[in-house]
């Protein structure tokens, strides 16, 4: 399904900068380090997801339709995109379709062609645990670096829109939508109407449906542009959230096609090609014989697949790996798959089933079978699971398994996984629908993942990578003054390699997806008691000690008051601590175990347990408070006289006004800084 000339434009031009950068958990390892763009350009300030661009390097394999293929179609979306619809000017064109019917490479294939014009103002992939393009936290951002980048007039404005509101990355989507999107383009000048095109994919695989409701409200204020067209192309999955807005929240701004009901004859014609191309690859790689394998099996495979392109191309995928067991390869998909028509999903359930059998050598004894499978289920489950995307080294350092066990288990499900040489490249999977047969067990037979079970699972891992690598000064600085900004990217990688990272970040997660409950004295409790210190520090390294903060906000809300009231107690004084010692964290982490401990109040449970901790050198004159006060942490960026503070009606927001002539605007609950406004002459 691809042609093979490299996409041109900005990210592909920058794709050699993207390989090999270790972003995961690095806050500081955004869209301007990788980039090149100085720290002092305004495009700095927005976090950019660098996986979510079509022609991102990660997705630069990915196929895009073959010619004579999808014909009627695209011709219906240039037409709409391109407004030679005449009195069209619906400005949304969603392309809805079951899984594995071809959307994504549809939208690819949209992208390509207008990126070639030079009109693709920007494009954004969503997937399901892939980090940064699973939720919509950087989708307006990313938006507005790719504009500033595919349409140089915009740059000022979009730079001078993320130089007045420096904290824009923390405004709600309606805000960075508005300020860096809209209004740069609202403000265009431009001698002649200019048309450009966004191109979303696979929005179902947004974490947070409420987020999806509003990016299609947001979308939809692009009718409002009269000196510019603005198009956006969507693609997902008929999920109930996005078909309910598209119907009811914005009907009339929006165009739909359903990709499963275009005539099956159309469908077949063009996964016919699809096969024929790729059949053809393969005969000529493995000198298989000009007939190979004929218009009769082809046919029958065109059958089999069911409308469904991720039928066709795992099919390939599998046949290609069996190199010179290809032909009994075909064969056997011939003999597993249905003569008779059913439904798509039944004969996508046949081949993955087909591709998990294969994996497991038929040699085996029955129970040596079962034991394969079963590692197989606990690998390709924490696989699947993940909330963000792993290496294979990463991946099996989590598991506490050789590089060589995860590979082995791996090795023959190429036409399932992506896979490469290189051990440093994210695993991931060719499409979400593996996911979706692996996870449901009236599909996958003996092949079943429970989906908490893994997640308990990944949990037990998180904490005993963390208490077997975790450690006082971790980065190995040795000087408590130590600033967080200038640890060198390569000593956080080293020191708190990926797999770390993603443990500090996910364990607490998985353990409420597990719905497992943690009990006092039990791992979760003991990994805290020996770890706490250990665990914030890492994170003030890594740039994320809100999301720490946030962490033990579920967890005490999580974990039974009644049923384990010693560990509640203790998650409650870490609340308290960390809330109250947050800008040491963020600031100088090694001061966790210096200022911060010294000052924790006498009856501390944090400070009896971390006692040993405190350096010997210090002696403390003054007498400490013996319980924490009713302050839960002090609010610090104002440098005069606070004169005025407001909560949002919600309570998650805190506002306050200063004699410095700025207002800014607080997270209640974790006390970081959103956004500081500058512009009064006089007091607040």
């Amino acid at each position: 399904m691809s042609d093979h000339e490299p996409p041109s434009g900005l990210p592909n031009q920058l794709g050699h900068r993207i390989q090999g950068n270790q972003l995961s958990g690095n806050a500081r390892a955004h869209f301007g380090d990788i980039y090149n763009i100085s720290r002092e350009d305004p495009l700095s300030l927005l976090p950019f997801a660098t996986k979510a661009p079509f022609n991102s390097y990660d997705r630069q394999h990915e196929p895009i339709c073959l010619p004579d293929t999808r014909v009627d179609l695209l011709e219906e979306i240039y037409n709409w995109a391109d407004g030679k619809d005449g009195q069209d000017e619906r400005c949304i064109f969603w392309l809805n379709g079951l899984a594995g019917t071809g959307k994504s490479t549809i939208s690819r294939t949209v992208a390509c062609r207008y990126n070639k014009q030079k009109r693709l103002g920007a494009s954004f992939l969503f997937s399901k645990g892939g980090g940064d393009v699973s939720h919509a936290g950087k989708l307006f951002t990313s938006l507005a670096v790719q504009l500033a980048f595919n349409v140089p007039c915009l740059r000022q404005n979009i730079c001078e829109a993320a130089r007045k509101r420096s904290d824009i990355a923390s405004l709600s989507l309606s805000e960075q939508w508005r300020q860096l999107v809209l209004s740069p383009l609202s403000n265009i000048q431009s001698k002649s109407y200019q048309s450009y095109i966004f191109i979303i994919d696979a929005l179902d695989e947004c974490e947070n449906d409420k987020d999806v409701g509003l990016i299609l409200q947001l979308l939809a204020e692009a009718r409002l542009l009269t000196t510019i067209r603005l198009r956006v192309f969507l693609t997902s999955r008929p999920e109930i959230a996005i078909r309910y807005n598209m119907h009811h929240t914005i009907p009339t701004e929006h165009q739909d096609f359903i990709l499963h009901d275009i005539p099956p004859k159309l469908i077949n014609h063009d996964i016919s090609l699809f096969l024929e191309h790729n059949l053809r690859v393969i005969r000529q790689e493995l000198t298989l014989g000009a007939d190979w394998p004929g218009e009769v099996i082809l046919r029958r495979l065109v059958l089999y697949a069911c409308g469904l392109f991720i039928w066709a191309s795992t099919a390939c995928r599998f046949i290609r790996d069996g190199k010179q067991l290809a032909r009994k390869r075909l064969d056997k998909l011939l003999k597993r798959s249905s003569s008779v028509i059913t439904g798509p999903e039944k004969h996508l359930n046949e081949i993955y089933l087909a591709v998990l059998q294969h994996s497991i050598p038929s040699e085996f004894s029955d129970e040596e079978k079962e034991e394969v499978c079963d590692e197989l289920k606990y690998r390709l489950g924490s696989l699947v699971v993940l909330l963000s995307p792993l290496s294979t080294s990463a991946l099996s350092r989590l598991l506490q398994l050789s590089r060589e066990d995860v590979d082995s288990t791996f090795n023959n499900l190429h036409a399932i996984l992506d896979i490469t040489d290189d051990p440093t490249r994210e695993l991931r999977l060719h499409h979400p629908s593996f996911r979706d047969f692996l996870l449901n067990k009236d599909r996958c037979g003996n092949f079943w993942v429970d989906e908490k079970q893994a997640h308990h699972m990944l949990a037990a891992s998180c904490i005993s990578l963390m208490s077997q690598t975790l450690k006082k000064d971790v980065c190995e600085l040795h000087a408590p003054g130590y600033k967080a900004t200038q640890v060198e990217s390569s000593r956080l990688q080293k020191c708190l390699p990926p797999d770390v990272q993603y443990a500090c970040l996910y364990w607490v997660q998985h353990l409420q997806r597990s719905s497992s409950q943690a009990y006092d004295s039990e791992e979760a409790h003991r990994f805290l008691q020996a770890h706490l210190l250990h665990w914030l520090e890492a994170l003030g390294w890594m740039g994320k000690t809100s999301e720490g903060i946030q962490a033990i906000l579920s967890l005490e809300a999580y974990v039974l008051i009644d049923e384990s009231p010693n560990l509640h107690a203790f998650i409650h004084d870490a609340k308290r601590f960390a809330l109250y010692n947050r800008t040491i964290i963020e600031q100088s982490p090694l001061q966790l175990y210096c200022s911060a401990l010294i000052l924790a109040p006498e009856k501390s449970i944090i400070r009896r347990e971390f006692k040993d901790c405190i350096p010997s050198w210090i002696r403390i004159n003054s007498k400490l408070l013996e319980y924490w006060n009713a302050a839960l942490q002090t609010l610090e960026g104002h440098t005069d006289w606070v004169l005025s503070v407001a909560f949002s009606p919600d309570g998650k927001q805190v506002m306050s006004g200063s004699e410095d002539r700025t207002v800014r605007l607080w997270d209640a609950a974790t006390g970081a800084a959103l956004q500081t406004l500058k512009g009064h002459t006089d007091s607040v």
